[in-house]
């Protein structure tokens, strides 16, 4: 093997988020290390040094990050005291397990940015229905661990709807957190990157819209946001990356409400969906800042390229399974023969319905142009679209 010129970053959980780091790695010169849960899954198709294991393993873990100057993850999973065990080898963990647990447990994360006096909407830890009920409903319960893309998250109106969320909450051992229904405009995202030397990269501001607790598109800048509200939402992320000691990128995941404030919702330390417009739209991608931040090399210019980009993501549609003849490859003929300015990320997973397999990004001047070439792509590579609609 040839002497390696730059030092290597172990990379945690074989999804499409490492498979996207893979790209900038190598033009940047730096080597991955995987760590895969099976054989074939969406990184471990383009990173070549990797292995097949349990990011619950400590000795898994151990063995991916021999060697390597850091880890970082594809997903915010791994336990926390092997996380500890891994810094104690004297492996770099990055974002490390005092910050990386407040993107693990809601719970500690909805403490600490009370403690910190940042704009969050009611909430607290609920032991039963009964203190479901005195917390109020119509609320929002959410397991404390463990959940995504709308899993573990229940609205409830009532007692009886508040009976699964416990019964789940009791044959895993997590907690419930109850949260006020707010009144919400829209879903808006500020992604930020910080180095361990402190150095902190704010893109704009962007509006997500979520269906059925998934990530259907996004927008940056977010459309009609008012200048001061965007500036507020930025700083809260850089505050909570700064006091929480994070390393790599922080999606701060907030509610624009009715009334004109902004409340955080969620928090990941991770890439996030809501940064993949960053990867054509802006001068740095999320990607590339998260593994400079890493290695706690400068960071990249946020700016963004154009006036407008817009993410759609891809989903496995209707009547899409792992045993279907449909190939999200047979869309590009017409998909890019319609727009060459268009950029389309596909990530090697296998189609089910409702599964993120890929997304599209379009930049341009005019918003509605770009709405509509990414809308219409992500329509047909999902099978939504036929050439009757053209």
């Amino acid at each position: 093997m040839p002497e390696e010129l730059a030092p290597k970053i172990a990379v945690i959980g074989g999804g499409q988020l490492a498979r996207m780091m893979a790209e900038p790695a190598a033009a940047l010169g730096i080597p991955l290390r995987l760590l895969a849960e099976a054989d074939g899954v969406s990184a471990a198709q383009v990173i070549v040094d990797h292995e097949v294991g349990d990011y619950r393993d400590l000795d898994a873990l151990r063995r991916i990050t021999q060697g390597c100057a850091a880890v970082t993850f594809d997903h915010e999973h791994v336990p926390t005291e092997h996380l500890h065990a891994l810094e104690e080898d004297g492996i770099a963990v990055r974002p490390g397990p005092e910050a990386l647990v407040h993107a693990q447990d809601k719970g500690v994360m909805r403490a600490a940015l009370g403690a910190l006096d940042v704009p969050c909407p009611r909430n607290a830890i609920v032991a039963d229905v009964a203190e479901a009920e005195a917390f109020g409903f119509p609320c929002v319960l959410k397991t404390t661990r463990g959940g995504y893309d709308g899993k573990g998250v229940w609205f409830v109106r009532s007692a009886e709807d508040a009976a699964e969320p416990f019964e789940a909450a009791a044959a895993t051992g997590v907690q419930i957190l109850a949260e006020e229904r707010v009144d919400f405009r829209r879903e808006l995202s500020a992604l930020v990157a910080r180095s361990p030397s402190g150095q902190v990269a704010a893109w704009p501001v962007v509006a997500s819209e979520q269906r059925d607790g998934i990530c259907r598109e996004v927008i940056a800048p977010a459309p009609d946001l008012d200048p001061d509200l965007a500036i507020e939402a930025q700083q809260i992320a850089m505050r909570v990356a700064g006091e929480l000691g994070v390393t790599g990128v922080l999606a701060v995941e907030l509610f624009e409400t009715n009334d004109g404030r902004v409340l955080v919702n969620e928090l990941a330390m991770r890439p996030h969906n809501t940064g993949h417009w960053t990867q054509d739209g802006s001068v740095t991608s999320q990607f590339e800042n998260h593994l400079r931040a890493v290695l706690d090399l400068p960071l990249g210019a946020p700016d963004a390229r154009a006036p407008w980009t817009v993410m759609v993501n891809i989903l496995g549609g209707a009547g899409q399974d792992s045993a279907s003849t449909a190939r999200l490859y047979d869309g590009y003929p017409h998909a890019l023969a319609r727009d060459p300015r268009l950029r389309v990320h596909l990530y090697g997973k296998g189609l089910r319905p409702g599964r993120k397999v890929g997304h599209v990004n379009a930049y341009g001047e005019d918003l509605e142009d770009c709405l509509e070439r990414a809308r219409h792509a992500a329509a047909w590579f999902a099978g939504e679209l036929g050439e009757e609609s053209e």
